[in-house]
Order: C-alpha cells, then sequence, then structure tokens
C-alpha cells in the first residue's frame, strides 16, 4: 500500500475541470488498485456534488472491474479448485461490500453442522442423505421458483441472505459443502439444468480427463438433493431434443462451473434490458481462457 496522504490528495483533486489533468490524477489513483476503493467512498459520501459524485462512482467501478478481471485470471490460472474463491469473485462484482470472512465462517458452520452427523460407516447415499437434511431442511435452501431468471439468483450473496436461488447457485453451495468434507461431489455441465454427480471415492480428487465411469449416482440440488441415475440425463437430453454428448454425462471442472455462472448471467441482463452489465460479463468471462 502507497502513501495513504498521497492517495487521499489525489481523491482531492478528481474535482479538477481540465481533462487531461484529470486523465493523470485518474492513472495516479489507478496505482492504487483496489486498496483506493475505500478511501474513494469515502469522498463519494462527503460530497453532494452531481459531477463529482459520478466521477467518483465511476473511478470505483472500473478500479472493481478490473480487480474482477485480474483476480479471476489469477483464480483460474493457479487456484481454480477453490471453487468458492471463484464464486466469492463473481459475487464481489456485483456486490463489492461482500465480506470474504463472513461467507467463510458461514459455509464452515454449515460444513461443522454436516460433519457432525457423519462418521467412517456411512455409504454414499447416507453422506448425501446427511447433507441434503442440513441443507436444505435445517438450513431451508432451496429455488426461488417466483423469480427463477433473475441475476440476483446467481450471486452468493443473495443465496445466503434469503436461502433461494437457482440450480446452478444451489448446486455451488453443494459442492462447497461437500469437498470442504472431502465428499466426492461435482458439478455436471448439463444444458439447461445444472446437477451434480457423485463419483468413486477412490478417485477424489478427480482428474481432468476422468470419464463418467467413475460416477456413482447423480444428484439435483434444485430438488432438495434428489438422487438418480445416468439413465435419466439420457431421457432428458432426448426430451430437450440436445445432441448427446460426454460433457453431459462426467464431472466438469470449477473453470467450467464459473463460466457457466457468468454465461448465465449475461443472459440474465440481456433478458432484463442491462446490456451494459451484460458487455462487461462478456469480457469478464474471457479472463477464464488460460
Amino acid at each position: 500500500m502507497k502513501d495513504i496522504n498521497e492517495l487521499k490528495a489525489l481523491i482531492r483533486l478528481v474535482d479538477e475541470p481540465d481533462e487531461k489533468l484529470f486523465d493523470q490524477v485518474k492513472k495516479h489513483i489507478f496505482d492504487y488498485g483496489i486498496d483506493a476503493v475505500v478511501e474513494l467512498e469515502a469522498a463519494l459520501e462527503m460530497t453532494f456534488d452531481d459531477s463529482l459524485q459520478k466521477r467518483l462512482q465511476s473511478l470505483i467501478h472500473e478500479i472493481q472491474y478490473n480487480y474482477t478481471l485480474i483476480e479471476l485470471h489469477t483464480w483460474a490460472k493457479f487456484n481454480h479448485t477453490d471453487l468458492l474463491k471463484g464464486y466469492m469473485l463473481i459475487t464481489r462484482y456485483q456486490y463489492p461490500d461482500l465480506n470474504p470472512d463472513t461467507i467463510t465462517r458461514e459455509v464452515g458452520r454449515i460444513a461443522q453442522e454436516v460433519w457432525l452427523e457423519l462418521n467412517n460407516n456411512l455409504t454414499a447415499l447416507e453422506k448425501v442423505k446427511v447433507l441434503n437434511h442440513i441443507l436444505f431442511d435445517i438450513n431451508k435452501f432451496g429455488g426461488n421458483t417466483s423469480n427463477l431468471y433473475s441475476p440476483d439468483n446467481y450471486y452468493l450473496k443473495n443465496l445466503f441472505e434469503t436461502h433461494k436461488g437457482n440450480p446452478l447457485s444451489i448446486g455451488m453451495l453443494y459442492i462447497i459443502i461437500a469437498n470442504s468434507l472431502r465428499i466426492p461431489i461435482y458439478g455436471v455441465d448439463l444444458p439447461r439444468h445444472f446437477v451434480l454427480a457423485y463419483v468413486d471415492e477412490s478417485v477424489f480428487p478427480l482428474q481432468q480427463d476422468d470419464t463418467d465411469e467413475e460416477v456413482l449416482f447423480y444428484l439435483n440440488p434444485y430438488n432438495q438433493g434428489a438422487v438418480f441415475t445416468k439413465k435419466e440425463i439420457e431421457l432428458f437430453v432426448k426430451q430437450m431434443k440436445l445432441e448427446p454428448k460426454p460433457s453431459f454425462f462426467k464431472p466438469c471442472n470449477n473453470i467450467t462451473i464459473i463460466r457457466r455462472m457468468i454465461n448465465g448471467l449475461i443472459e440474465s441482463y440481456i433478458s432484463n434490458g442491462n446490456n451494459e452489465k451484460a458487455a462487461e460479463l462478456q469480457h469478464i468471462v474471457t479472463a477464464l481462457d488460460i
């Protein structure tokens, strides 16, 4: 972190009327990266000048946007085994005030509740029964059937505040809790409906070239973690008139899941008429290309 007093002095120059001089001020503020946001937000709260507010808001947004791009690319390249980290990065793009420590504690609390009900003698199906009981019966997570296509259904902040989400957000939480307890549950990139796969524990953690042969059974996170078989996916694919692909049946990696989340958000924002947000996300998703 650079000198905080220098940063505050730069922020006092944000109302500079000369555009060339303002661009220089902006560049120096950007050098502080995400650390500048707190001071910019403090300045925003202190002013009632419309033009200054717009400049400050624009600076805050641009810094957070660039931060998301850089951090997401770093995550995809070096840390994509941590699904919670990737999920929080996209959530913080929309909700910059999201507190990662609060979310981590809440995930830990739920995982602890599951852990207390587990023992070494449980079968895979019995472990799923425990997970379902804690997530859906005790903590009351479930599908948001009244507003299924809202962008809010994707974000972790809303999922924890309302305990309602869509198949992807609930499925991601399910994976995060399960994997923190070394329960081998992964996402499956099935079109139009995100489902989960419970794999043979002998191949945990999975490698990139694994196939659906390691899958013991599938789970529907949007239907209280209901268990089903490969034949039901085959029937679903046939009903949707889709050409069957191996990826519809085998576990996928976390980069695929986060890409699916961003693409789902893009579709939601376009359907809601928020093309500016959709365009930003179309650029952000390229950070996953490694």
